[in-house]
């Protein structure tokens, strides 16, 4: 009985091995090129607040809801298009809103932070409350953006964005001109340099007093950072 060569078999495997090897990695330079996105599109778990004070961060000249003379002013790092936002905007905010912003206590801060690579309409959007904001009706803009986010980006945006400038009663031609003519895009562009010097890796992100708290965190978290700073 002759002796059944084992040549052919191990070329296959040695094959095989070499392929995955750069099949791996190509894997890993991809990963790489994009590891900015996959960074900023991190979200933290409920529980992995840090609460580490970052100090200089800036208002800037952004809208806000609530006294300018407020002792606590949170300052949160948005995506008009983000799920997370929405959120946040769903529960959270309402109820900070009631408790502390009616009430005085706190000047709550709106600034831009599309991260484009994920979210491809979110700049778009933020232009155009920006546009809103024009005409006075920014937090109107910022409400209705968030209750019907899945219809604009899903959608076609431009025939959703006239949809709520005649709901809201805005003057659709100096809204188009304002967002045709993209000039609220450096105002946003600062928004994000700025929500990066400061460390903003995700959306949203706040700063209560320059209190970090990542994440669409539940409103007691909030609460308790909020009350720590009133005692302070």
């Amino acid at each position: 009985m002759g002796i059944k060569s084992t040549n052919g078999s191990s070329f296959k495997l040695t094959t095989i091995a070499v392929l995955f090897l750069i099949i791996g990695l190509l894997a890993g330079i991809i990963i790489g090129l994009n590891l900015p996105s996959i960074l900023l599109s991190f979200q933290p778990e409920e529980d992995e607040t840090s609460f580490l004070r970052v100090e200089g961060v800036s208002s800037d000249d952004d809208p806000f809801l609530g006294s300018p003379e407020a002792p606590v002013t949170i300052i949160e790092f948005s995506d008009f298009e983000c799920p997370f936002c929405k959120r946040f905007f769903d529960g959270t905010l309402k109820d900070i809103i009631t408790n502390y912003v009616d009430t005085g206590k706190v000047k709550y801060v709106l600034r831009d932070f599309p991260i484009s690579d994920i979210h491809p309409k979110a700049e778009i959007a933020a232009e155009a409350a920006n546009c809103a904001n024009e005409q006075n009706k920014y937090w109107e803009f910022h409400d209705i953006l968030f209750e019907n986010q899945e219809d604009w980006v899903s959608g076609n945006t431009t025939v959703e964005f006239k949809k709520y400038v005649s709901t809201l009663g805005l003057n659709e031609e100096q809204f188009n001109l304002c967002l045709k003519s993209g000039k609220y895009v450096d105002e946003i562009m600062n928004d994000i340099q700025d929500g990066l010097d400061a460390g903003v890796q995700g959306t949203p992100t706040f700063y209560i007093n320059g209190v970090k708290v990542a994440g669409a965190q539940m409103y007691p978290i909030f609460k308790q950072v909020i009350d720590q700073e009133l005692e302070e």
